[in-house]
């Protein structure tokens, strides 16, 4: 299985269960791992028969600022199944961080896993 990779996606959202927290937006990092076969985008090296991750990280920017949730683990569900919808993608890795929301953590977040995995070339 190939795997397109986005790696510490920083996006600006309302993200939180406490009344100030619904009031300011805060940072939450992203990685991905997005399942697709990349075989025939290298021979033909046409951008259109692979994962555009520059498209992708736009339309998860987008996702997060017209989004407000309380938990991660909201953000991280709807996030995979509106990216596994939008852009066909079988089986993904996302973890989400949310950075400073514990004294003493660098950050706290998921990893979550959709889809089925594609099977090795």
């Amino acid at each position: 299985m190939d795997r397109v990779l986005i790696e510490a996606l920083d996006v600006d959202t309302v993200i939180g269960v406490y009344d100030w927290e619904r009031t300011i937006t805060q940072t939450l990092s992203l990685d991905l791992q997005l399942a697709t076969d990349i075989r025939s985008a290298a021979q033909t090296d046409d951008l259109s028969l692979t994962l555009d991750y520059a498209a992708i990280s736009q339309r998860i920017d987008a996702f997060a600022k017209q989004h407000a949730f309380a938990l991660v683990e909201t953000f991280a569900e709807r996030l995979a199944a509106m990216l596994q919808e939008e852009f066909g993608i079988a089986w993904l890795q996302l973890t989400v961080r949310k950075p400073g929301a514990v004294p003493n953590a660098r950050a706290v977040g998921v990893t979550i896993e959709r889809g089925t995995r594609l099977a090795n070339h």
